[in-house]
């Protein structure tokens, strides 16, 4: 039996950055992997994804060129392409991760984990013993009841992420959160006719309300349909096209298209991961986990999607194994959990962090915001930007920022300073204070700062979004 000091169960962001930090923190480390070294994140979410989002976001800027000056007597799409640079992209970034967990020495195991005991994993038909245990098992797209994914077209993310993945001319996509907008963005910038079906009145309902009225607007201008409080009934094909059945407000309405996109949530891969006598506290199939990272066995860990209250995101996964590694190893936790920023790669960019104002309501946190309109930044205007915003959401009593909620060209990057900010209790005087370049993007966290001090300048008169 071979012997590790950490075993790994699962090579997401999550579980190879874990691994990797237990080997340079000293410890013989080995992570177990079924599928594709990256998880979910490189090879079936955020990478693929995000390689599709510039594709399409580079076709729409093309098609727009006209007001820049630029024009084309031929422009269009071929998915073909489009499919083989995603699939260029993943294939790099991923024999690089593994090049870099053979670099610090971190062992590959192939195969499907069982944690047979505490100490014990089983990996095809090899048992390991292991010291510690993180499990990184991440998750997998949830699906329509009924037998409604019988069709063959009807898909996840992963079928549209996949090498051989469609182009459809018109696409439902079912589910109004993060990943359902960003396909929804994408599709559309092809050239698609796109309808979202979302369950809640409002798409990206845990945003800042004011995010998702305005990203409302903008898809809705956008010839994005939008169909909102529904839920699928059924789905049936009917010439070679597919009819779907949607419940709208205790209303019974169609819609004809050729593809169905699910995208309403996931679900934790914990299933047949602990055998009997390993009874480690789960909920609804999540596992539940103490701040050290600690379930309810001590030296078994876990990390990332597969977590009760999981963000799933990767950077929170890739946090969560730092600091798991960092308790293992009697250290302070390396990183700060209570400031995570998200993202949302649509255009408007979305980035967000800390509280909105609602939370902080709900709390019992009597806030003030300060908040700047993306429409009267020079670096908007010149690259023609569609309306976004800066909110910055302070505590009344103290001025420190407790919430920042960007709607805007390049927000997925600017959020980080707002992280920065939330983590070390910077107020709006001490935001207001750093000279930002001109004309940038983030020029708007100046003036949404002076704007709660009451002493913006380059302030547009406000209007409602």
């Amino acid at each position: 039996m071979r012997s590790f000091d950490l075993v790994v169960i699962g090579a997401g962001p999550g579980g190879y950055v874990a691994a990797i930090r237990g080997a340079q923190k000293g410890l013989r480390t080995a992570v177990v992997e079924a599928r594709d070294v990256g998880g979910t994140c490189l090879n079936r979410g955020c990478i693929p994804t995000k390689s599709m989002v510039h594709s399409a976001g580079l076709y729409r800027q093309a098609l727009e060129g006209g007001i820049f000056g630029l024009t084309s007597r031929e422009l269009g799409v071929d998915f073909d392409a489009v499919n083989s640079r995603k699939t260029e992209v993943v294939e790099r970034l991923r024999t690089g991760t593994e090049r870099l967990l053979q670099s610090h020495k971190v062992e590959i195991v192939r195969g499907r984990a069982v944690i047979k005991t505490p100490n014990i994993i089983a990996v095809n038909e090899e048992e390991i013993e292991a010291n510690y245990i993180i499990v990184a098992t991440g998750s997998e797209p949830a699906l329509l009841p009924g037998g409604m994914m019988d069709h063959e077209n009807v898909f996840t993310t992963d079928e549209a992420l996949s090498r051989d993945a469609k182009l459809y001319k018109r696409i439902l996509i079912s589910g109004g959160g993060v990943i359902g907008c960003e396909f929804a963005n994408i599709y559309n910038d092809l050239g698609c006719e796109v309808t979202i079906v979302g369950s809640r009145e409002n798409l990206l309902r845990r945003l800042d309300s004011e995010i998702s009225r305005n990203l409302m607007s903008i898809f809705k201008k956008r010839g994005i349909s939008i169909i909102t409080p529904a839920k699928i009934q059924d789905i049936q094909e009917v010439d070679n096209k597919l009819s779907v059945r949607i419940n709208h407000k205790d209303n019974i309405r169609e819609a004809a298209c050729d593809g169905v996109l699910v995208c309403i949530g996931r679900r934790p891969v914990t299933g047949g991961l602990f055998l009997d006598g390993v009874h480690v506290e789960m909920e609804w199939g999540y596992i539940k986990t103490n701040k050290h990272m600690q379930t309810s066995i001590p030296n078994i860990y876990a990390i990332g999607d597969c977590t009760a209250g999981s963000a799933q995101l990767a950077h929170a996964a890739s946090a969560q194994g730092l600091n798991a590694v960092s308790h293992m190893v009697s250290e302070a936790p390396a990183a700060d959990l209570d400031a995570i920023p998200g993202c949302v790669y649509t255009n408007p960019e979305i980035g967000h962090v800390g509280m909105t104002e609602l939370q902080a309501k709900e709390r019992g946190v009597e806030v003030k915001c300060g908040k700047y309109l993306m429409s009267g930044n020079g670096k908007s205007i010149v690259t023609n930007e569609d309306r976004g915003f800066v909110k910055l959401v302070f505590d009344a009593k103290t001025d420190v920022l407790l919430g920042a909620h960007l709607m805007c060209a390049r927000a997925t990057d600017i959020i980080s300073e707002m992280a920065c900010a939330i983590a070390n209790q910077l107020t709006a005087e001490q935001l207001a204070r750093v000279v930002r370049p001109h004309p940038t993007y983030v020029e708007g966290i100046s003036e949404a700062a002076e704007d709660f001090a009451g002493m913006a300048i380059h302030m547009a008169p406000r209007r409602k979004l």
